[in-house]
Formats: structure tokens, sequence, C-alpha cells
């Protein structure tokens, strides 16, 4: 009798990646930037979320979805710092988020009156770099209190990102860590990325950070404003 091998994995992913185009059409139909934010556990993801909502969350209509393992603790955080929905994706268990949780995300928003959608993944530079959440834009933290070769060792994430934002650079004088070593870590895998040097303590490189945003926002107003055709 012949086996008939069935590719489950494969056909996650191509289940996942056509909802995915779908998050990504009603995001830019609704003229909403988006980021899926990702790093390995610790490297400061919701401290940089929750200085950016302190300073541009009157500027700018910033939604949050925040996957995590087990708890609530990280949505509950930013909540805070904002009267917007904060949705707290518990994973239980699962490294990554995925575009179906995204989509759920969305059916709470009122993306009218969104300019900006920001994805807070798992702590994980392994799985979260496979899955596609239907973002415009992919950013990756690396922190100082890591190694400086972590771009060799999970180049899958660093490949794919838009952004590199080295965090807790107010610790390098206490540290054995070399910003320009990591950077080149960094270049080899990625040769063009832009890369982001801040401390959400100290306030160093947060306004470049800012920046950053509102240029993405600003962008996807332009892409929505252009007429059919152009």
């Amino acid at each position: 009798m012949a086996v008939r091998r069935i590719e489950v994995r494969e056909r996650i992913m191509a289940r996942n990646d056509e909802i995915a185009a779908t998050v990504r059409d009603r995001l830019a139909r609704a003229g909403v930037a988006s980021l899926n934010l990702m790093s390995s556990p610790g490297a400061g993801k919701t401290l940089l979320l929750e200085r950016t909502l302190q300073t541009l969350g009157r500027e700018l209509a910033i939604a949050i979805a925040t996957g995590d393992v087990q708890t609530e603790n990280d949505a509950e955080r930013l909540a805070r710092h904002t009267d917007r929905l904060v949705h707290a994706v518990v994973t239980n268990g699962a490294c990554h988020l995925d575009a179906l949780q995204v989509t759920s995300a969305l059916d709470q928003l009122d993306l009218p009156a969104t300019d900006l959608l920001i994805l807070e993944n798992v702590g994980n530079l392994v799985c979260p770099a496979s899955w596609d959440l239907g973002e415009q834009q992919r950013v990756v933290l690396f922190t100082t209190t890591e190694g400086e070769d972590k771009p060799v060792k999970y180049p899958k994430a660093f490949q794919r990102a838009d952004l590199v934002v080295m965090t807790k650079v107010d610790l390098l004088p206490y540290l054995p860590f070399d910003a320009d070593v990591a950077e080149r870590y960094v270049r080899e895998v990625n040769p063009t990325v832009p890369i982001l040097r801040t401390s959400a303590t100290s306030g160093q490189g947060l306004e470049a950070w800012y920046d950053w945003l509102r240029a993405r926002v600003a962008g996807a107003r332009r892409l929505v404003a252009q007429p059919a055709g152009t």
C-alpha cells in the first residue's frame, strides 16, 4: 500500500498567509500603519511601548495587541497609559502570534479611528520570524544584555526586519557588550536595515523611534488618500 504524507505544518502556514493577506488589506484600506514587534524575552518591548504611549498617545491613535504565553501582565501595564483597548492574546504555550489572532483583534478595533496598530509578539526570536501577521513593518529589538552575535544566531528575524532597535544602551558602561560589534553582526544578515540605539529608561534615541513611527503613519495615510490607479 502506498504511503501518503500530509504536510500539516505547510498547510497551517499557507492558511495563516491567506489570513495575513486579508489583515494587510483591511489595514491598508483603513490607512492604518502596522508593525510586528519582536525580541527575545526581557529585551524591553513593553517598556518601550509604555514610553511610546506616554509620548505619542495624544498625537496618534495607537492600538496594541500584545501576546504572552500565560499572563495578561504586559497588556495590563500598557492599558494604564491609554484609554484605547489593549487586546491581550494569551497563547497558552504557543511561542508566537498568528494572523487569525490578529483578525480577532481587528474585529474589536475602530479601524477608521486608528492611526497605528502595534503587535507585541511573544518574546522569542525563532517562531515569530516565520509567521506573517499581516503587518506592514517588522521591528526587532536587540538588547545590550544579550550577546553581540544574536543576529547571526537568529538570522531570520533580523533578515526580515525593517528596523532594528538596540535597547538598554544606558547599561553599556556596565556590560561587556560592544555596540559597534553588535551592529556589524546585524549588517552581516541585513546590510541596509536602519539601526537605532535607545534607552527607554534614559530616553536616549527615543525621539528617532517616535519619528520613525510618525513616518510610518504618514505613509499609510498617503496610500489610502491616493486615487485608485495611481
